[in-house]
């Protein structure tokens, strides 16, 4: 009996012994496809012999020392890294995780407009169908009705406008350009309506990762976004959490939007799964505004800046660097795309396949027609992640894609060292997943 208070309390976990780079494999020997990185994270796959050589080194160092009394060369060199890759952004603020960096640009936020005497700005905006976090904080910005909704007591005020979703809500008159303009508009009635002095920031994904399945923007929208936040200086956060750090093709996602964010939350293919690290970036002037203001950040994490932790995701990030994985990200990300649409283009149960470089969704339905979801109460997310780990593939499959309760969708987020043979396995272990799933709905 496992002590352990697991997810589901209702669910038996194989154990996982081993890693071997695109492969996990449990107790019984059972090798499993990682083909969506856990949670797109594992972007070097498992076990990658520079990385573990990068801890050990660190370990006989020095592992940890406090942010609060010295700084240390791995992070010094990481923050270096990040800085010169990363366009419009000046400084790295690290902390453990994901949600830990969204709620550290909450915070920097609120202080920024606090230090340039702007107290009245309180308001945070966001989208419909996003997720930013499970902390509090980050809860209470993201649009998903289904993570909220237990909370609802406990969340800060928060404001919510469409998501840029094409498949679902682009009309059939509009062209890609006049959806894209008209759902970015939003935020500018949004911002007037709170009144524009009163907003802190507006909030997004570049490509929407685990509520909608990979969703990338349409073309402008966040050109426009930019536009608005610029009008009535609102500052503008990206979280790449999920979908940065070369997950789509370039090291950051916004690079392909040609604009500069205000601040960028990065985690999971940061340290690769290796060791639990995150980070928040910001541009210049919020950094000038604290540090020639009260020269104090009003906040901290006891493991922010953690020295091993550091030392594995710059080994991480100059591995895809020195190996040049960013292209191979593009060449199969195309590849597994053209895969997934010949075998199931004409699927009666997938009706879109999007995403960009390693980030690929499929949305599940119940008629292409339509595009009706299935019936929520099937679960068919459920099903689907059982078949696929029954066939020896880990996909990331969820449920509520539409509105936070209905539709369903399946990730994949592949390590950046995927091959032409790893497309085949995952698109062959995916079929029987999904003939399995569906002839189960079928009898159902």
């Amino acid at each position: 009996m496992s002590r352990i208070f697991h997810r589901h309390t209702q669910v038996t976990l194989p154990e996982a012994t081993h890693g071997e780079g695109m492969y996990i494999i449990d107790a019984k020997g059972k090798r499993y496809l990682d083909a969506c990185g856990g949670a797109a994270v594992s972007c070097l796959g498992h076990n990658h012999p520079a990385v573990i050589g990068a801890i050990k080194v660190q370990l006989d160092h020095i592992p940890f020392a406090h942010s609060a009394f010295f700084t240390t060369r791995p992070a010094e060199a990481l923050a270096d890294f990040l800085v010169e890759r990363g366009p419009g952004l000046d400084r790295m603020y690290f902390v453990s995780g994901g949600s830990e960096a969204i709620e550290a640009g909450m915070k920097l936020a609120r202080q920024y407009f606090l230090e340039r005497g702007e107290p009245q700005r309180r308001h945070f905006i966001a989208r419909r169908q996003s997720y930013h976090g499970n902390t509090l904080g980050a809860l209470a910005i993201g649009g998903n009705a289904w993570r909220r909704e237990p909370f609802e007591p406990l969340l800060i005020d928060s404001h919510h406008i469409a998501p840029c979703f094409a498949y679902r809500d682009q009309k059939p008159e509009e062209t890609e350009q006049d959806y894209g303009l008209r759902v970015a508009n939003e935020l500018e009635q949004k911002i007037n309506e709170l009144g524009p002095e009163s907003v802190i920031a507006f909030i997004a994904e570049p490509v929407v990762g685990a509520t909608a399945g990979a969703v990338p923007p349409v073309a402008g929208y966040f050109q426009r976004i930019r536009e608005i936040c610029d009008t009535y200086g609102v500052l503008l956060i990206l979280d790449e959490v999920m979908c940065g750090m070369g997950r789509t093709g370039t090291l950051f996602a916004y690079e392909q939007e040609g604009i500069h964010p205000d601040l960028v939350a990065i985690a999971k293919g940061l340290g690769a799964g290796y060791l639990p690290i995150g980070g928040l970036m910001v541009n210049q002037d919020i950094y000038d505004a604290v540090a020639q203001g009260s020269g104090f950040f009003q906040h901290g994490h006891t493991y922010m800046g953690h020295p091993t932790a550091c030392a594995a995701a710059l080994a991480v990030q100059q591995v895809i660097e020195r190996e040049d994985l960013l292209a191979n990200v593009r060449h199969q990300g195309e590849a597994l795309r053209h895969a997934l649409g010949t075998r199931f283009g004409g699927h009666p149960h997938v009706g879109d396949i999007r995403g960009r470089g390693l980030f690929i969704g499929l949305e599940l339905i119940a008629d292409r027609n339509t595009k009706a979801p299935f019936d929520a109460a099937l679960q068919i997310h459920q099903i689907v992640k059982r078949e696929a780990m029954s066939a020896g593939l880990m996909c990331y499959p969820m449920g509520g894609t539409i509105d936070g309760r209905t539709g369903n969708h399946v990730l994949l987020a592949p390590p950046f060292i995927i091959n032409d043979q790893h497309v085949t396995e995952i698109v062959d272990k995916l079929t029987v997943a999904f003939t399995n799933t569906f002839a189960q709905v079928a009898v159902a």
